[in-house]
């Protein structure tokens, strides 16, 4: 006899309503979900996976959402036509859901053990120190270090490793049946990511429960699924065991999303090119201060003593982990914050230059950021986006002539444009950060610092945006200063490679050797995160 499913989704459809308009977001979807088994949602953004998992929890801003077709059975149960105080008693209990960005899904004012706590209070009743000893043995159990000295901890004095680590412990305090997790890894670093997959793995076994998996990382779907569905457009085009989809993909767009690598095809070395840009011993050192008198009592060294030299048409790429010091050294190169030590410039020191003597170089050096949507000004158009550079550092260009500009920096991105009137939120993520790349290279910059910009994107779109980047810098003689945690893609775009870890340089050379035969057992961990998804021991790497 054939054990029924934890959680079965029939043909369900959801539609949004807005100004009159409907949508269709989710179009007639089933799958299953066994207990213990867990159960990977895999597709680009706008697939509608996330909006599937808020499904299952009722969670959808209704009556604005919709659902014009299929039933959720959970233990036998019809959740869609579940009344809210029912809803109440499985959400936390019975099902439990992980998101993809801890700091927005934790409250900033509380700590630790009051947000915790909140959860076991409203749905076992659990008070006091007996409530205290449970948020002990929960931390403990995701490896937050030292569980008992952290309970007083917020959320923003955590790493974002331990505060994904604290959302794994509310989902499971009491225990539920389904987890649901969220992209629960996309925002982590490689080596915190596969420390995340195999704790998941872990309390799995121990508890018993299933997952659902939401992800648009087919490595990680091989590493911990049982079974795969591969959602586009809102339709599932394809599911089954997750060895069968792939190595015998039927539909198309599983095969593209399978082969959704970005081609090794890095800017080759330019010893004889002119030095871009030069660091000689530099340093970014913050202050710590205490007391009344706020005294310096020590320094966080976010950059210590770093050299480097980058040859004009070459990459380099710096890797390592959260709070190495990769984007602070990149912010220092463009002057952006203050440090100790020569940069040198196309051949000028910059490094004692103040803002109004820096301007003259601010056109030929920009800077692309992770998240295009927090870099773009929600109340200009894309057009006024890219102008506005040109204002500054071209005040003498006519209208029409930055018009004309602003239209051949589109075309160089890849973007329609008679597009250039809307604003960034009626854009896509990969078409922001083409946007994004559109305003740097507007100004014909000679060297540009990218700054994790494919970390948020879907993997189709990051092999697109690796290709237009590779595509620029040939055809505008371009040097990039790339900065990731995304092996990959490094390993795709970048000429030489360093490694940085707590601000320092533990090894470097050209890319090609380096990842070949890494020297260091840091660098090691770090390439055997990025690839085969693996863990390393918590001395090697931070937490």
């Amino acid at each position: 006899m054939s054990v029924p499913p934890l959680l079965s989704v029939k043909d369900l459809s959801v539609a949004f309503t807005q100004a009159g308009r409907t949508t269709l977001a989710v179009d007639r979807i089933s799958f299953d979900v066994n207990p213990r088994e867990t159960v990977a949602l895999v597709g680009e953004s706008g697939s509608g996976k996330s909006v599937t998992a808020m499904s299952v929890m009722k969670l959808l801003p209704y009556p604005a959402a919709s659902h014009p077709s299929g039933t959720i059975h959970f233990k036998g149960k019809e959740l869609l036509a579940a009344p809210e105080r029912a809803m109440r008693k499985i959400r936390g209990n019975d099902i439990t859901i992980i998101f993809q960005e801890p700091m927005t899904s934790l409250n900033p004012l509380h700590t630790i053990e009051r947000q915790i706590r909140e959860i076991l209070e409203l749905h076992i009743g659990l008070r006091g120190d007996a409530a205290k000893d449970r948020i002990v043995e929960l931390l403990t159990q995701v490896g937050i270090p030292d569980p008992a000295g952290r309970l007083k901890s917020y959320p923003h004095q955590l790493s974002g490793g331990q505060r994904q680590r604290v959302m794994i412990a509310m989902a499971l305090a009491n225990e539920p049946e389904l987890l649901i997790a969220d992209e629960p890894t996309t925002a982590l670093d490689v080596t915190v990511q596969a420390q995340i997959l195999q704790l998941l793995k872990d309390l799995q076994a121990r508890l018993g429960m299933a997952m659902l998996f939401i992800t648009h990382d087919l490595g990680i779907v091989r590493k911990i699924a049982d079974r795969v569905c591969v959602m586009n457009q809102g339709k599932i085009v394809e599911q089954g065991p997750v060895e069968q989809v792939f190595k015998k993909p039927e539909h198309p767009y599983t095969c593209a999303l399978l082969t959704a690598e970005p081609a090794p095809d890095p800017a080759p070395l330019q010893p004889t090119e002119p030095v871009m840009v030069k660091t000689d011993n530099l340093k970014v050192w913050f202050p710590i201060k205490r007391g009344i008198l706020r005294s310096t009592i020590g320094h966080i060294k976010a950059v210590d003593g770093i050299s480097i030299e980058v040859r004009k048409g070459e990459t380099l790429g710096i890797v390592g982990e959260s709070g190495s010091g990769k984007t602070t050294l990149g912010l220092a190169i463009l002057r952006l914050i203050s440090s100790e030590g020569p940069i040198v410039f196309m051949g000028n020191e910059v490094q004692d230059l103040t803002f109004k003597e820096m301007l003259p170089y601010r056109h030929a050096m920009q800077v692309v950021f992770q998240d295009p949507y927090g870099s773009l000004s929600p109340r200009m158009s894309v057009a006024d986006i890219i102008e506005e550079g040109l204002k500054v550092h071209y005040p003498d260009l006519s209208s029409q002539e930055r018009q004309a500009k602003v239209v051949s920096a589109l075309q160089d991105v890849g973007l329609d444009t008679d597009t250039r009137f809307r604003y960034p939120h009626e854009f896509s993520g990969g078409q922001r950060q083409r946007i994004a790349v559109a305003r740097a290279i507007v100004l014909r910059p000679k060297f540009i610092v990218l700054d994790e910009p494919t970390s948020a994107l879907d993997m189709l779109i990051q092999c697109q945006i690796c290709d237009l980047l590779r595509n620029l810098q040939k055809r505008l003689g371009l040097t990039y200063l790339f900065i990731s945690h995304d092996l990959k893609v490094v390993a795709a775009l970048a000429s030489r490679l360093i490694v940085m870890r707590n601000g320092k340089i533990m090894e470097e050379g050209p890319a090609k050797e380096l990842f070949a035969n890494p020297k260091s057992e840091y660098t090691r961990a770090l390439f055997a995160a990025a690839f085969d998804l693996e863990t390393a021991s918590a001395d090697i790497v931070q937490q």
